[in-house]
């Protein structure tokens, strides 16, 4: 699949990091729409010497280890005091000399420096630590006044929203869009296709809608259809199929943020059923949910709001869905007390596809997928 960069979004960071004053911007974004790309190739552009990238999420296991990361390989540790940050230090005071260099870690005497800071909401793992009960809100305060320039990101988009109702406008959210159908035709330039099928415009217009315009779904899915041999993966329904399948690429990348979400949320096991419920039938109203819960309207809202809280549900006029239509799709079929069939899985990934490929186009031929309605029954790999 083809690299396909965001020039406008960088200049966007650029121009929050170059204003004056400066700006810091917050990139949000589910999980795969890119965030990570973007900072690296922000870093490639200002550079080495200038900024610094850090992979916040896998570094925040505790202060200490965080602040090592931080600092050893850093490439503003030359004009620092190194023995500053690596004497023996408590968590708190651990948690202290992290903020210390990120406010006044400089490549030279008169230039700021630039941190990337990916996953920065991770760092709320810290406050399960004696005497770090505020770590965000302090962090927040030690970058609104320092001289450095900062990008943050987080997949977490309520969690930053809500961090950030009180703080300075010097915060800037950056909503990180899905990819348009145009960048998803450009995405799958590499994909081979057959124009007797299907036309490689109906293909990304197709792939758009199936994932939601999400990077990492379109990635996977064309990089299924490129290393396959099938012809009939030039269908994007059997290749969504395939993906699906236990054990696929797109299949682990579901589960993955699956079990992310609900590891970072509370209540693991009730928070399971609330989305299994939502996923064999939505929108729900919260008297719904609770009814087929088993529990009262009120214990229902705060599970529900805990959902809310890591971005796996939505609410609009009451009613409650699950945010991510395919990894609601991933759910239905996968978190079952036996393994489904693939004649299971690929009749609900057809009725899935019917529900979100546009159907106003003409049929020429019973080979069009794009059809009024299902013409026939996929397999795997019919």
């Amino acid at each position: 699949m083809t690299q396909i960069e965001r020039p406008t979004l960088k200049r966007r960071l650029l121009s929050a990091i170059e204003a004056d004053p400066p700006r810091i911007p917050i990139v949000l974004g589910l999980g795969g729409s890119g965030r990570t790309t973007l900072l690296l190739e922000l870093q490639r552009e200002l550079g080495n010497e200038r900024s610094q990238y850090l992979d916040v999420e896998q570094t925040a296991t505790t202060p200490e280890h965080f602040l090592r990361s931080l600092t050893a390989n850093s490439p503003f540790n030359a004009i620092n005091e190194k023995t500053e940050f690596s004497e023996a230090l408590s968590t708190r005071e651990a948690f202290q000399a992290a903020l210390k260099f990120l406010d006044r870690a400089s490549p030279s005497a008169t230039n700021p420096a630039i941190f990337l800071l990916d996953e920065i909401l991770d760092l709320r793992t810290f406050e399960n630590f004696p005497g770090l009960r505020l770590v965000l809100k302090e962090l927040i305060e030690t970058l609104r006044n320092s001289h450095n320039r900062f990008v943050l990101s987080t997949r977490y988009t309520t969690r930053a929203l809500r961090l950030l109702r009180d703080a300075s406008p010097q915060f800037e959210i950056v909503h990180l869009p899905a990819f348009t159908p145009a960048e998803v035709g450009n995405a799958l330039a590499t994909v081979p296709t057959s124009d007797n099928y299907i036309s490689r415009d109906e293909l990304a217009r197709s792939i758009h809608a199936l994932t939601a315009g999400r990077p990492s779904y379109v990635r996977l899915i064309a990089e299924g259809m490129e290393a396959s041999q099938e012809p009939n993966l030039f269908d994007p329904v059997a290749a969504l199929a395939t993906q699906l399948s236990k054990g696929a690429s797109l299949w682990a990348q579901c589960r993955f943020e699956y079990e992310l979400r609900l590891h970072r949320a509370r209540g693991y096991g009730v928070l399971q059923a609330i989305v299994q419920i939502l996923a064999n039938e939505e929108p729900l109203k919260l008297t719904e949910i609770a009814r087929r819960l088993g529990r009262t309207p009120g214990s229902t809202r705060d599970y529900l709001s805990w959902l809310d809280d890591v971005d796996l549900v939505t609410v609009r006029q009451k009613r409650y869905r699950l945010a991510d239509p395919l990894l609601r799709l991933w759910v239905k079929l996968h978190c079952q007390p036996t393994p489904i069939s693939d004649e299971q899985l690929t009749r609900e990934v057809q009725k899935y596809a019917y529900d979100r490929l546009p159907r106003n186009e003409p049929t020429t031929d019973d080979t069009n997928f794009v059809s009024s309605k299902p013409t026939r029954e996929w397999n795997v790999i019919d």
